[in-house]
């Protein structure tokens, strides 16, 4: 209990003083500046958003975003795309090209990393890195995820481009590949710079992209952590964390330019949700406005997969084979978002291929399922031969012909 008041009292000095990090002595404990914390242990407005479909909600921040990224709908939106200064959820592009390198096997969280002088140049949120110093790629991410550190953050670029400029035209260009054409990073940190610019739907677009690498859970769900052997202590810049059911991450973000913007990410049911909060004008505006935006999705919306119903013992005939038929089968489900109001309400119309001619590989088209929702197709889940059918030739031909006089 001492340590956590005097943790608490370290992180709201960092506050009185303009959010300039503390470098703390030798045995005593690093904090990060991203952010006001000093309400760390004051829990969210307990109220539950109810808005219906269609209502406005009321949310103190220039815009706000929801979209559930299996589907890619936008469950609600207010100024999406006013272009706005991103601060460090700029950090959510930047751990979306690390996850990214971890998948292609360019580094592995095992990887050390020695940090250069220009990452160790960086100013706001910092673990206070010094030149040379080595760390891996794991306790990298959990300052650059947890704690919002600007020089763990140019660590990570500087080893997979080679310099922070290489890094930041990754990320433009990925960026443009998500189909951001609202977006310009000038840095990978989220600093104040001129031109560095984005939009809250453009936000949405690239968190949907994170979350599907499931590595960045491991450090964004978690609310405190240490480096260097437990002498440096991170906490979690995002308060959903600790205080919202189901929150998965991901991004908090605050400067002078860009005010309190977050964006927040939350799981529940099997259905999870971006919520992007830019422009706040207070701390507790970004994270109730985020929660408002969760609730109201989690409150209306409800994300179902659907299984296909095959009729058992089906087949299709085949022509010109040394089978007269094959099985068929649908190897994936399909999921759909809908309004709980509609529940119930789905059906599948099965469409298979009259025939199919040989030869037949496995996984060859033999139809569909149509799902719909009353008169409107929602999605279709592809049916597939199961398995090879080859052509019958002359003497597959003439056993079948003596077979069916032996019959006779």
């Amino acid at each position: 209990m001492i340590l956590k008041r005097f943790f608490i009292l370290l992180l709201s000095l960092c506050t009185v003083f303009g959010g300039i990090g503390i470098k703390a002595q030798a045995a005593a404990l690093t904090v990060s500046s991203e952010c006001s914390i000093e309400d760390i242990d004051v829990p969210l407005d307990s109220a539950q958003t109810s808005a219906a479909v269609g209502q406005t909600l009321d949310i103190k921040a220039k815009s706000a975003f929801l979209i559930e990224p299996n589907s890619g709908k936008v469950l609600y939106e207010a100024n999406a795309d006013e272009v706005l200064a991103p601060a460090s959820i700029t950090k959510i592009m930047s751990l979306l090209l690390v996850m990214e390198a971890l998948d292609r096997g360019d580094i592995s969280l095992e990887t050390v990393i020695s940090a250069s002088e220009h990452a160790c140049s960086m100013g706001g949120s910092q673990i206070w890195l010094e030149p040379g110093e080595a760390m891996t790629v794991d306790e990298l991410l959990k300052a650059a995820v947890i704690a919002s550190a600007n020089d763990a953050t140019v660590a990570l670029g500087e080893k997979i481009a080679g310099s922070e400029e290489g890094f930041v035209a990754m990320m433009n260009e990925r960026a443009t590949q998500l189909g951001m054409t609202n977006t310009k990073f000038i840095n990978c940190t989220g600093l104040d710079a001129e031109g560095h610019v984005t939009t809250a739907h453009d936000v949405g677009l690239m968190s949907a992209e994170l979350i599907k690498h499931d590595t960045v859970k491991k450090y964004s769900t978690v609310w405190m952590d240490t480096l260097r052997d437990g002498k440096s202590e991170l906490v979690n810049t995002n308060k959903l964390v600790r205080f919202y059911e189901g929150t998965t991450g991901l991004k908090t973000g605050t400067t002078s330019s860009a005010g309190y913007c977050l964006s927040a990410t939350a799981e529940r049911n099997g259905m999870e949700l971006v919520a992007v909060i830019m422009g706040g004008d207070t701390s507790n505006d970004r994270f109730n406005g985020a929660k408002k935006l969760l609730d109201y999705g989690f409150a209306n919306y409800s994300y179902t997969e659907v299984s296909p119903e095959i009729p058992k013992n089906f087949k299709i005939k085949v022509k010109g084979g040394v089978e007269k038929s094959v099985d068929i089968e649908a190897t994936e489900n399909f999921g759909v978002l809908m309004l709980k109001s509609e529940a119930g309400k789905l059906t599948q119309h099965f469409s298979p291929e009259k025939e199919l001619r040989a030869p037949v590989k496995k996984g060859d088209n033999a139809g569909l399922i149509e799902i719909k929702l009353e008169d409107e197709t929602v999605g279709v889940i592809e049916l597939k031969a199961k398995n090879d059918v080859k052509k019958k030739d002359f003497g597959v031909t003439l056993a079948w012909i003596i077979k069916d006089l032996f019959i006779l």
